[in-house]
């Protein structure tokens, strides 16, 4: 079974890509792999509700696997021994505010998009708030997603725990604040990656902005 699930994991897609490439080459099209062709003909608005998406989303998988993963324990636990599920629920609370970082992050994200003619749209500052747009959306949508399962972990444990032993709750849940102030970092990391960049604009003072040779 694991051999399998290895080779449907690695082995294929691996194999899939090496017969497109192979095509692709001995069909005269191998200027097809000009990454930085496909940067700049991708407009700055798809990098950047791309990055919006990915931000608000991996955040509420994130949430949800936290949320999953200490609501089953604490419903299980609860079961034995009653008096766990109430003061437990601060674990779905901070589970649940992993997602709100993201949607925070979406918001201030959006405000930079603007309406903006396609033929004055492809400029450098546009390109740069584009890209800035999303990876800083990737960056914060990965910090919250390992920071949901962080707190969805421990707080499972601490549910448990709490079952077990009363006195081991705050401990445990010390662990757990501090795992959920990484979420918090990275806000704080998307908000410094876009600081810099402008909201979308038209270009200035020419009646064409082109930045690339690809972009028809």
């Amino acid at each position: 079974m694991g051999y399998y699930s290895s080779y449907y994991s690695y082995g294929l897609p691996t194999f899939l890509i090496i017969v497109i490439a192979l095509y692709i080459l001995f069909t005269g099209s191998g200027e097809a792999f000009n990454v930085g062709r496909f940067l700049e003909e991708t407009s700055p608005y798809a990098w950047a509700g791309t990055g919006i998406g990915l931000c608000i989303g991996l955040s509420v998988m994130g949430a949800g696997w936290g949320i999953m993963v200490t609501g089953s324990s604490i419903l299980g636990g609860g079961v034995r021994t009653p008096r766990i599920t109430t003061k437990n629920l601060i674990s779905i609370i901070f589970c649940e505010v992993v997602a709100i970082y993201g949607v925070i992050i979406g918001i201030v994200y959006s405000a930079k998009i603007q309406p903006v003619p396609e033929h004055l749209l492809y400029t450098p500052h546009n390109y740069f708030t584009g890209f800035a747009l999303f990876w800083g959306g990737l960056t914060v949508g990965l910090c919250n997603l390992l920071c949901g399962v962080a707190v969805g972990i421990t707080g499972s444990t601490a549910a448990l725990a709490d079952a077990a032993d009363p006195n081991l709750f705050v401990k445990i849940l010390v662990v757990e604040v501090f795992g959920s102030i990484m979420g918090l970092f990275g806000l704080i990391v998307g908000l410094l990656m876009v600081s810099a960049a402008d909201d979308f604009s038209a270009a200035a003072g020419v009646a064409q902005a082109v930045a690339s040779p690809y972009v028809l």
